[in-house]
Order: C-alpha cells, then structure tokens, then sequence
C-alpha cells in the first residue's frame, strides 16, 4: 500500500511522520484491501488540522478531518474517525442473493 504524508504552509517533523504512518498501517489493517493512504498536516490557522484519505478495493473511500491545538493530537482525532467508519462498515449487512439450486 503507498501512503503519502503531505504538509501544507509549513514542514512536518520525522517523528510526526513515523507516528502517521503507524497510524495509517494500523487503520489499512482494518480495512479491506487497501490500495493507498494520504495524509495531510495544515497549519495555516491558528489551529492544527490532519486529513486521511483511505482508499480502499472496489472504490472504497474513507475520509476525516479533525483539528486540534497540535498536530498530534489531530491525527489521533482523525484517525479515530476513520476507526468509526470502518467499524461502521464491518458491522453493516452484507446484500447478497442466495445462490439457486441448479435443477437438472
């Protein structure tokens, strides 16, 4: 799966950029057949903002978006939502037809 981890009016530390891309591998985890993973940090506000975008088999796409004081603590923001989606979507029934019996 590729993540991308992108910053917007402004630079990212390492550690912020590890922590994201263990949260993004704990949430690909969940999903089912994820194809790729980004992440944007803003700051242009007074406050942080963090945004995943989930992509996922069969066009399946989970977004969020949180802001906090720090960065930190909107990524866990974020990524708690994106845990809801797919816990969401895990306990939604399944719509498939019963397969008929071939008469010979």
């Amino acid at each position: 799966m590729q993540t991308l981890i992108t910053s917007r009016h402004g630079d990212i530390p390492l550690d912020l950029k590890a922590r994201a891309e263990a949260v993004v591998a704990r949430l690909a985890a969940r999903a089912h057949r994820p194809t790729s993973a980004r992440v944007t940090f803003d700051s242009a506000r007074p406050v942080a903002s963090a945004e995943i975008v989930l992509n996922a088999a069969r066009g399946t796409v989970f977004v969020a978006r949180a802001e906090a004081s720090d960065h930190r603590t909107a990524l866990d923001r974020v990524a708690a939502k994106v845990q809801r989606q797919l816990m969401k979507r895990d306990q939604r029934p399944t719509r498939r037809a019963p397969r008929k019996a071939v008469s010979r």
